[in-house]
Order: structure tokens, then sequence, then C-alpha cells
């Protein structure tokens, strides 16, 4: 067995070549079209693939830290990208980019903290998809290793008679308005909260 070991991420050019040739892993049978596009904000659209089936795939890949800042412009470019996919294509036509089969953004960072896991399931699976990366030394020198995040739980919808995420159910008995007296509480424990 090869000594493998943990490194730190090397620098951001050297990260995004590295992760360059291994985005099959994350993204099955997905076909690189271009890097490091100018999208909807300062930040690039790492990455522009297409899935064997014709959908879209975007990459954008996140510093230590910066995942929920990586969905929210994850939503940005695809909001972006959706307007301009017509435009693509005809500059494009033989790129395999099907419109009808949708738009995926595939967010790549070292870690996702959970908002950052519930904010990607809120908005679906078939949107935006997480992966996560390390890196090890070997005999070969640095190479990535990638990881798919799966979250098998069924997203919660309202009326399938499970409350979404973040909301509570409704409390049948609760009242308001309630006095001393209602409350029930001796002299004592009224005195605690004053």
């Amino acid at each position: 067995m090869p000594d493998l070991r943990l490194v730190t991420a090397p620098s951001r050019d050297e990260l995004l070549e590295l992760l360059r040739g291994r985005l099959s892993d994350v993204v099955p049978g997905m076909r690189l079209l271009a890097r490091g596009l100018r999208g909807a904000a300062e930040s690039p659209i790492d990455f522009l693939g297409v899935e064997p089936a014709g959908r879209a795939v975007l990459v954008l890949v996140g510093e230590a830290g910066e995942d929920l800042e990586l969905i929210g412009r994850a939503l940005a470019q695809r909001a972006w990208v959706e307007s301009r996919l017509g435009d693509w294509l005809q500059l494009a036509p033989a790129s395999g980019i099907r419109p009808e089969a949708g738009l995926l953004v595939q967010l790549l960072c070292s870690s996702f903290r959970h908002e950052a896991r519930l904010a990607a399931r809120a908005l679906g699976p078939e949107r935006v998809a997480l992966g996560t990366f390390r890196f090890v030394r070997g005999a070969l020198g640095i190479e990535p290793l990638l990881e798919r995040i799966i979250d098998d739980r069924p997203a919660r919808r309202s009326g399938d008679g499970i409350a979404p995420l973040g909301e509570a159910p409704p409390l049948e008995d609760f009242r308001t308005g309630l006095d001393d007296a209602q409350l029930g509480l001796t002299e004592s424990e009224l005195a605690e909260f004053e």
C-alpha cells in the first residue's frame, strides 16, 4: 500500500488544475466544456460541463469556511446562466447541452456545515449538489480526493403530512394574555421573575 498522507490544499490555481481532471468523481460522465467563465458576480464559474444526458453543469469551488457564501453564489450563477443558455447554444450548438435536461450547480468545498447542507437540501438535488475535497501526497505527488455528499433523506414539502424544515407544528392549546392567577405560581416563584 503506498504511503499517503493528507496535506493542505495548494494555491487556488493549482487546486483548480488538480480538480479539473477529477470532476467526474462527483459528476459521473461529465464532459468539461470551459474553465474560468465570468458569470453573475466578481467570482468566476470555475468549470462548465455537460452530463451525458445533456444537463449543463456549473462547478463552483469554495475556500474553507465559505460554504454558506458558496450556496448564495450558486443561486446567482445559476440564474445568470439559465437566462443565457439559449445564446450559448447558438454559439456552440455541438456542446451537447440540452436546455430541457436542466442545469445543475455542483459545489465543492473542503467541508459543508449543517446550515449549508440544509440550504442545499431545500434547493433540491436536481439544482444544487455538494461535494468535498481533500488532498493527499503520495508517490506521484499531490492528488485530490473528491467525495459526493449524498443526502438520501427525502425533502420535506408542505402538504405531505410532514412539517417543512424550520416550521413547527401548530400549538393547539396555546393561550396568550394569561395573568398571574391563571399561571398558578406561588409568591416565591413570581419573585424569581422580578
